[in-house]
């Protein structure tokens, strides 16, 4: 079986922190100032205090990352009142369950539209724009990452209209703030191998990162292709592909092209060879996420003899 060294680990974390720092120097975000979206303080909902210190990260961040919240289960109450009951619920379950200090989240979206500070002292670092708060919402990214809990499951339902608003309004914020180009703005599961934010928001980001673009007035790049996920019971040419790469390292699984229960069962035991981080999304709860194949899992098993854009070019074809 392949030994997964730690020299390989940073370069499949590198790779994004320098795709990153180059977006940085082509921004172009110098327009019209973007008007500040309300944003209800933790002091406003009820958040506990922090059982730890707060960091601040002496950069801007790299990137915008979505997410879908998943717990509470979401509903039709559009409420202000709901949106701190949300709020609420998932630091309690961040702190009590994940055992963190605070939310996880710089940022929160419920479905009514109303935007609340996640991890305390997130708001104030926000407007300063030069720093940002260290949340735990992307694993082995947080230092690098500025994270948005969006309430609901949005695997198979759209997002409430309420809620795509306030979510172009607030990214399209943290972006001037910061000087993040739109390209910039991703996916839980663009750094680790989870279904977050649901494969229906997911599948919008494209247009998210259209409508930040004209808010900011700048034009949006195409963004290179990204790590595709694969789950079991996928199947097709991908799913091939990878199982070659997990013979190649030494893992006894067929080449048919089925992400079946063996694959799966590779896939997980590279996981915890490799040390990963587990994803840390809630979406794990709805349905297992154990083996799911990623973006922190593909640069593990591809072959060196392309670079890794080009590897992602390769598997962005079906």
């Amino acid at each position: 079986m392949v030994h997964v060294d730690r020299r390989t680990l940073l370069k499949a974390g590198m790779t994004a922190t320098a795709a990153g720092a180059l977006g940085m120097t082509t921004t172009g975000t110098a327009g019209a100032a973007v008007p500040a979206p309300a944003i209800h303080p933790t002091s406003e909902w009820g958040a506990r205090p922090a059982a730890g210190t707060i960091v601040v990260e002496n950069h801007k961040p790299t990137y915008i990352v979505v997410h879908h919240a998943v717990d509470p289960p979401m509903n039709d109450d559009f409420s202000l009142s709901r949106a701190f009951y949300v709020s609420r619920f998932i630091q309690n379950l961040h702190m009590d369950s994940n055992g963190w200090i605070d939310s996880g989240q710089q940022f929160t979206n419920s479905r009514g539209g109303f935007v609340t500070e996640g991890r305390h002292r997130s708001l104030e670092i926000l407007r300063g724009g030069t720093r940002h708060v260290q949340g735990a919402n992307v694993g082995g990214h947080n230092s690098e990452v500025i994270g948005i809990e969006n309430e609901g499951l949005y695997s198979t339902v759209d997002v409430p209209p309420a809620l795509w608003n306030s979510l172009v309004g607030l990214v399209a914020y943290i972006a001037h703030q910061y000087g993040i180009a739109p390209e910039f703005i991703k996916g839980h599961r663009d750094f680790n191998s989870t279904e977050c934010p649901g494969q229906v928001l997911y599948n919008r980001l494209p247009e998210l990162r259209t409508a930040v673009g004209r808010v900011l007035g700048v034009a949006v790049t195409r963004s290179e292709a990204e790590w595709p996920l694969l789950k079991p019971g996928d199947t097709g040419r991908r799913v091939r592909l990878a199982q070659q790469f997990l013979r190649d390292a030494g893992f006894g699984v067929p080449t048919d092209g089925v992400f079946g229960k063996s694959t799966q069962e590779a896939v997980t035991a590279l996981v915890t060879q490799a040390g990963l981080p587990r994803d840390s999304c809630t979406a794990a709860k709805v349905s297992d996420e154990t083996g799911f194949l990623g973006a922190d899992v593909w640069p593990l098993i591809v072959p060196t003899d392309r670079s890794t854009a080009a590897w992602r070019a390769d598997l962005a074809r079906t």
